[in-house]
This record gives structure tokens, C-alpha cells and sequence, in this order.
């Protein structure tokens, strides 16, 4: 399994100018390839070959007066620009005739000196190392300072360097485990636990355990709206304008790290002491179009999920989604006798067929449990309803209008 480690760089002026260069370099053959493609199919010729953009706009290219400062940069970071851009195009293409999973992406676009991110890759090929002082030797770079918060378990097959919105300087490793360190880092245990993601708290778990909401962005909220106040008054162009811009990038950063720092926290610890979890499969898309749209965005739901995910799979542990449909609100966790829907300020309900008094999410974690099958009802068998509409009161979407996609 291949993952990537994130470390923060901290380079000198004159090594943020030589990687200033290699991003600009990479950039301008990645839209070299993009208008050559473009070029081909408005002419109706087949596309051109990896190979032949290779030896045209790199090789060939460096050759000329016009690129001959693509000489001025490591050859592996030009050539995997234009690998970059082919995968592009595969992914979109892939996207067209329904291969590739998930929402549909559109062509590859031109990149802009000006967008928020830019990076480059270095493989083996680069002959990029680190030195024994646990700096990071770039090919026509240097010897960059590394912050590391941890020790790499085995040695990094790639390298990415990458600027983001906020000037901050980051090396990501790629990195093969081994399933032997793995297993041995996370031994395997018997307890199992279902989650229920929601809003008063970011998760209860089925054993009764609720885990506050952070509210990272309603917290810094105050602290965005200034900087971006700020920003809006400066004159485009301007470098009190770049100023600002880095400013309210800074605040931003911050919010989205406090949140990822949260997220590993606590899925680690779920992974750690878990062999069974299951979540349920929220509609995050959806519940964005309603006036919960900030809180929701806010939780980060979708990335705590995929966090647990592949976590689960690199330690061996058994993770499952359970169906949006489920009525996992509207059961009772005691006999399994089905409730109705509920609106939400409704946190405590008593069911009509036993008498128990439920706390909602904590009866909802428990029946999520019980729908992955990693627990079994009163008479010993699995229970996992039929699948149902989601009410309107339910999803949190009473309010608007009745359309198609609101129902």
C-alpha cells in the first residue's frame, strides 16, 4: 500500500528562486502538451504520443531560443509535467465513458503562474537523496531544511514539492509499507463500533461515547471575515494586495490543518481500538445544498470517513458503509420496532413498543452497528431493514422547496 508523508520545507531565498523556476518550467509543458492536444483535435488528427510531445517540447524545445531555459532545470521535472498531463487526460476521458468513479471532471485546463498551488515531482530517476544532516537534496536546487515530525519507515520511492495558497514550502514522500510493521504496530483486538456523525457532536459512538464538534471555522470565523475584508479593499494588482491575499491564505491554512490534525487524531484511535467500524454513508452533497450547508462543511465528514477507510485497509481492519437509507433514527436499538421519522430537534425519543428512552444519536450509532452486521439484535439474528426514502425532516432539508432534488 503506497502513502504519502508531508513534511514542511523551509528553503533559502535562493533556493525559493530555483524552485520558482522549476514550477514555471513544469508549468509551461504541461500547456504545452494541453495545446498541442487542443491543436490536434481541432485539426482532427489523432493525438500525438508521449513520446513524440517528449521529443518536441522537451527535448527538441530545449534547443531553441525560445525554451532554452528549460535546460536550466532537472529533466525529471519536466518529464513528469507531461506525465502529469497525460494522466489528466486519461482521468477525463475515463470520466466520459463511466470507468472512472465518482463526479464527472472535465479536459485538462491551462495553468496559471497565478494559481494557488503549484508543485513538481522528483523520482528515483532525479537522484534527489537526503543528506546526513536530514536535509533534502534537490537536483538543481540544493540542500533544502527540512522540518521532521516523524521518521520515515522505509525509504521514499518519489518526492513532490509543493507551494501552497499561503507561501508555505511542503516535500511529500511516497511511501510503500509493509504489511508485517503494519500488523505489528496495530495488534488486532475484538471490539467492534458503529458511528453516528452528526452536528451537536462530530461522532457518537455505539458503547455511549460522544465526541464534541470542533467548529474549527465557526471559531475563526471572525478572524476569515477581517482578512478577507481587508483583502477586498486593496487594489488589484498591488502588492498590499499579495499581502493581504497571504494574510487571509494563513487564516485559512490554519483552520484546514486544525481540522486534518483532528481528523488523523481521532481515526487513528478509532482504528487502533476497533477491529469492526461502521459509519454510515451520508449524502455530504446534499446536505451542503440545505442551511446546514457551513456546519456540514465544516465537520469535514467525507474526509474523516476516507481517513478511516484506508486506514483500516493498511491495518487489517474490517470497515463498512452503511446505506443512507438505513432508518437508523427511526428504530429502536432495543426490540427493532420502527419508530417513524423524526424532525431534528428531536434528541431524545421513547419507544411506543418497549418503553426505552433513546437518546437519538446514541440509538442511531447502535443500529448503524447492527446494520454493517457487526452486531446482532435481541433474538440473535442480523437485522438490516429494507431500504425507505430519506424524509425531508430527516436529512435536515425541511424548508425547501419540494423539488426532484430536494426529495
Amino acid at each position: 500500500m503506497q502513502l504519502r508523508y508531508a513534511f514542511r520545507l523551509y528553503p533559502q531565498p535562493g533556493q525559493r528562486a530555483a524552485l520558482a523556476k522549476a514550477f514555471g518550467c513544469a508549468r509551461v509543458v504541461f500547456n504545452d502538451v494541453v495545446r498541442a492536444r487542443e491543436d490536434a483535435r481541432g485539426a482532427g488528427q489523432p493525438f500525438p504520443k508521449a513520446a513524440e510531445l517528449s521529443r518536441k517540447l522537451i527535448t527538441e524545445a530545449k534547443r531553441t531560443s525560445g525554451r532554452s531555459w528549460l535546460g536550466e532545470v532537472s529533466a525529471v521535472v519536466l518529464q513528469q509535467s507531461l506525465r502529469d498531463a497525460e494522466s489528466a487526460y486519461r482521468n477525463f476521458f475515463a470520466s466520459l465513458d463511466g470507468t472512472r468513479k465518482g463526479p464527472r471532471i472535465g479536459p485538462p485546463r491551462f495553468k496559471s503562474r497565478k494559481d494557488a498551488r503549484q508543485s513538481i515531482r522528483f523520482t528515483a530517476n532525479a537522484r534527489w537523496s537526503i543528506t546526513d544532516s536530514g536535509r533534502l537534496n534537490l537536483p538543481k536546487i540544493g540542500a533544502v531544511k527540512v522540518k521532521w515530525s516523524r521518521t520515515l519507515p522505509t525509504i521514499p520511492t518519489s518526492v513532490t514539492v509543493i507551494k501552497d495558497a499561503a507561501g508555505r514550502y511542503f516535500a511529500s514522500f511516497v511511501i510503500d509499507t509493509g504489511p508485517a510493521a503494519d500488523t505489528a504496530r496495530m495488534p488486532q483486538t475484538d471490539r467492534t463500533i458503529g458511528i453516528d456523525l452528526g452536528l451537536t457532536h462530530f461522532a457518537v459512538l455505539s458503547d455511549g461515547t460522544k465526541i464534541d464538534s470542533p467548529r474549527f471555522l465557526r471559531r475563526a470565523e471572525k478572524k476569515l471575515k477581517k482578512t478577507q475584508r481587508e483583502l477586498s479593499r486593496k487594489q488589484r494588482g498591488s502588492k498590499n494586495r499579495e499581502k493581504a491575499r497571504l494574510k487571509a491564505a494563513r487564516a485559512h491554512a490554519k483552520v484546514t490543518d486544525a481540522r486534518r490534525e483532528f481528523h488523523h487524531q481521532l481515526s487513528t484511535k478509532l482504528i487502533a481500538e476497533n477491529q469492526g467500524i461502521a459509519v454510515e454513508d451520508l449524502s455530504v452533497v446534499g446536505l451542503a445544498r440545505t442551511r446546514l450547508a457551513k456546519s456540514v462543511h465544516d465537520s469535514g465528514w467525507s474526509s474523516f470517513t476516507s481517513m478511516l477507510e484506508y486506514k483500516a485497509q493498511r491495518y487489517g481492519r474490517t470497515f463498512v458503509k452503511v446505506g443512507r437509507f438505513e432508518p437508523t433514527s427511526q428504530m429502536c436499538s432495543a426490540c427493532g420496532h420502527r419508530d417513524g421519522p423524526k424532525p431534528l430537534h428531536v434528541r431524545e425519543w421513547t419507544c411506543r413498543a418497549c418503553g426505552m428512552l433513546h437518546d437519538r444519536d446514541h440509538n442511531a450509532a447502535i443500529n448503524v452497528k447492527t446494520a454493517a452486521g457487526l452486531a446482532v439484535s435481541a433474538c440473535g439474528a442480523p437485522v438490516r431493514p429494507g431500504a425507505i426514502p430519506a424524509q425531508r425532516e430527516e436529512t435536515g432539508s425541511h424548508g425547501s422547496p419540494p423539488d426532484a432534488r430536494a426529495a
